[in-house]
């Protein structure tokens, strides 16, 4: 019975049966694929279509041994408005993007987010646009910049064993100044070479105190793989402070403005990494000679202090120092004695003057001179008028007292 009449079943097969959206899923899964992400495709634009929305439609073919492959792509709006040319049918391009799928339909196209016409002029392109990313990533800061240690004692090398560019640098280096070189080797150009020179990068950091990455010069094909982000990123990355030197004085690659110091040549790159021996000893015999100097002069100013300090301590200045003392002391205390009895004196002074005034003002003084004071009922009689006839009365002299009677009372006429 043949396939498709009604006594055929899908058990009859052995398979299961999936719905539509499952198998659209299934494409989906097989093709979230990191080697169809971020990926660029060349091919021929055909079937070209700029639509009212600003989106791009088109296909991507290529014609190998009789056949012909083609991809459906789209650019929308947002990055295709930033293509720097107008594509058209049968040209022959470059396009980055991600293979997706559009479950609705069941089907896969190529979401391009950046193309570039193919030819001689691509790598030059994709130079220029990495050069945007890196940018972007913050990898070409002026401020990342750090400075080369003064007195390395290991350079780190990436470059071929085998080139010009290392001999170059060992030749430098053990003419200026004789350190340590330890060698990371990496092939320089071709296919695959960026993932070596990164690699050999992050083998030797944190090895050295500085680290060199160059070769020789080239063409632009030869030094491209030190345009490559893996070996930007690289180089960026380093604990270890890194001097690029990629080919000759002219040539410049996006390595170089990773690096913390771009050298034109190899033979620079080893100058730059290590002091010149001769200027080294030169400073150090300044140093010296600035030193001498400086102890010279103190030496000189601590004799200079020792014999004034020994002329001040003999014996005839030490002894004609203490008699000046104690004569100034004998002075201050012959002052201090004099000054004390000028005081005492006018302190006796003040303090017979007063005992005369009071002397004077004591009322008992007049009874030396035959003076009486008459008290009645405790009072002093001041007056004929506080007195009685018939009263009595107590009369006190310098020594003694005396009690009277008053018999009578007589008034001066003028009272």
């Amino acid at each position: 019975m043949m396939p498709g009449s009604h006594a055929t079943s899908p058990e009859r097969f052995g398979s299961p049966i999936l719905r539509v959206s499952e198998v659209s899923g299934l494409i989906c899964d097989l093709l979230d694929d990191a080697r169809l992400h971020q990926i660029w495709l060349r091919g021929e634009v055909t079937n070209y279509r700029n639509h009212n929305s600003g989106h791009r439609y088109f296909s991507l073919s290529e014609q190998s041994g009789g056949r012909i492959a083609v991809i459906n792509c789209v650019m929308w709006r947002t990055t295709a408005s930033a293509l720097t040319f107008t594509p058209k049918d049968g040209m022959d391009v470059l396009a980055w993007g991600s293979v997706e799928v559009y479950e609705p339909h069941g089907r896969y196209q190529f979401i391009v987010r950046e193309m570039i016409p193919a030819g001689p002029g691509e790598r030059f392109l994709m130079v220029e646009r990495w050069k945007r990313d890196l940018e972007a990533e913050g990898l070409f800061e002026p401020g990342r910049k750090r400075p080369l240690p003064v007195f390395p004692r290991r350079i780190g090398v990436v470059t071929s064993s085998s080139g010009a560019a290392l001999k170059d640098i060992l030749s430098v280096i053990s003419r200026r100044y004789p350190v340590e070189v330890i060698v990371s080797p990496t092939a320089v150009q071709g296919d695959g070479a960026h993932t070596e020179i990164a690699e050999a990068i992050r083998r030797i950091d944190g090895l050295v105190d500085v680290i060199i990455v160059g070769r020789g010069g080239g063409s632009f094909e030869d030094l491209f793989p030190f345009n490559h982000p893996e070996v930007v990123r690289a180089v960026a990355a380093c604990r270890t402070p890194v001097i690029s030197a990629v080919g000759h004085e002219v040539d410049t690659t996006l390595c170089d403005f990773a690096a913390d110091l771009r050298a034109p040549t190899p033979s620079a790159a080893a100058e730059r990494a290590v002091p010149e021996r001769q200027e080294v000893l030169r400073e150090l015999r300044g140093y010296e000679e600035r030193i001498r100097s400086l102890v010279q002069q103190r030496l000189e100013r601590a004799q200079s202090d020792v014999d004034d300090l020994r002329e001040r301590m003999h014996p005839r200045r030490l002894a004609r120092r203490v008699h000046e003392r104690m004569q100034r002391l004998a002075e201050h205390q012959e002052r201090l004695e004099r000054a004390a009895l000028a005081r005492l004196q006018r302190e006796r002074s003040v303090l017979t003057e007063l005992s005369t005034r009071l002397e004077a003002q004591n009322p008992l003084a007049v009874l030396d001179r035959g003076y009486c004071i008459i008290e009645s009922d405790g009072r002093i009689a001041r007056s004929a008028r506080d007195l009685q006839a018939g009263e009595h009365v107590a009369l006190r002299m310098k020594d003694g007292r005396a009690n009277a009677v008053v018999e009578d009372i007589t008034y001066d006429r003028d009272l």
